[in-house]
């Protein structure tokens, strides 16, 4: 019996998708610190980005739950099935945790999340100076985490891509349909 051998085509448009809005916010993080003449440009940028990004990720578990990821090569060492189990968990969980630490912070400091115009979020915290300091700082935490582990997540993309040259990327790079009969363990 075929094997199903990729992510489903709207697994992939998410992934990508969301690859290039983390990589433009992490940019935008860093112009964020690096500029005061562009400071307000780039948060006003920031905001929206991180609710769109909660959003999508929101999306992508759900999805996940309906079209799993398509299971690792047989040959795969246990070390690095379980580091790439571990990876996407931390990935998810960052992706959750910084959009919502970023608007509890704000809410904190009264800072309105305005998406367009007159659209804003709610505060989901209560206004408080200590609490925002304490978030503000857990929020940079958390995005240089996020940074290492997108460094490591595509480190690891590009391994499975030039040197193991394993199908692993290709499950989610390429768009021709692959299936066939090789050696694949279920992803756990």
């Amino acid at each position: 019996m075929a094997q199903q051998l990729q992510f489903a085509a709207f697994s992939r448009i998410l992934h990508w998708t969301m690859a290039i809005m983390v990589l433009a916010m992490l940019f935008i993080g860093i112009g964020m610190v690096a500029s005061l003449t562009d400071y307000h440009w780039l948060v006003s940028i920031h905001k929206p980005l991180g609710v769109l990004i909660l959003i999508f990720v929101a999306v992508r578990l759900v999805n996940r739950l309906f079209n799993p990821a398509p299971p690792l090569p047989q040959g795969m060492p246990p070390w690095q099935r379980f580091a790439a189990h571990a990876s996407h968990v931390v990935l998810y969980a960052l992706l959750f945790a910084l959009p919502l630490v970023g608007w509890g912070m704000l809410s904190a400091a009264r800072y309105p999340v305005v998406l367009y115009g007159p659209l804003e979020l709610p505060p989901i915290l209560p206004h408080d100076a200590a609490l925002y300091a304490v978030l503000r700082t857990v929020h940079t935490v958390l995005a240089f985490l996020l940074f290492a582990t997108f460094i490591v997540h595509f480190s690891a993309a590009l391994m499975h891509a030039l040197i193991y040259r394993d199908g692993v990327f290709q499950s989610m790079a390429s768009w021709k349909k692959r299936s066939g009969r090789f050696a694949v363990a279920k992803q756990g």
